[in-house]
């Protein structure tokens, strides 16, 4: 009798719980809960992205603070300017003499690119309109 009544109750207690996981599961399942689950995914891949991007942005400061000490770009007056010996040669100014200010021409034209054409005509560029 002890015997029919443990696997009455054993059974009866394994259709409970598989009900319920059953039910769970197919809650998980339905499009609110999709669509609530691949926003709150979104919203975790948002984060990600902002702590990547402050992350890649301390990783430039940090960097453009070493190559401004490599190259001496850091004034003592807070100015900024540029050393005399670097300044011609970074900013454009004037070349010393002996050297071409003439540009050689861009690889893949015929042609130095003339007043009247914007861009120079490349054989090989498949993207622009015929």
């Amino acid at each position: 009798m002890f015997r029919r009544t443990f696997w009455f109750t054993a059974g009866a207690a394994t259709g409970v719980w598989a009900t319920t996981k059953v039910h769970r599961k197919l809650r998980r399942l339905t499009p609110e809960s999709l669509a609530a689950q691949a926003a709150d995914k979104a919203v975790e891949a948002g984060h990600r992205l902002k702590d990547f991007a402050l992350d890649v942005k301390a990783g430039m400061a940090q960097r453009e603070l070493e190559l401004n000490d490599a190259l001496g770009l850091d004034a003592p007056d807070g100015t900024g300017e540029l050393p005399a010996a670097r300044r011609p040669a970074a900013l454009g100014g004037p070349r010393p003499a002996g050297q071409d200010t003439q540009r050689p021409p861009a690889r893949g034209t015929s042609h130095p690119p003339t007043p009247t054409r914007r861009y120079p005509y490349d054989p090989h560029n498949r993207n622009e309109d015929h």
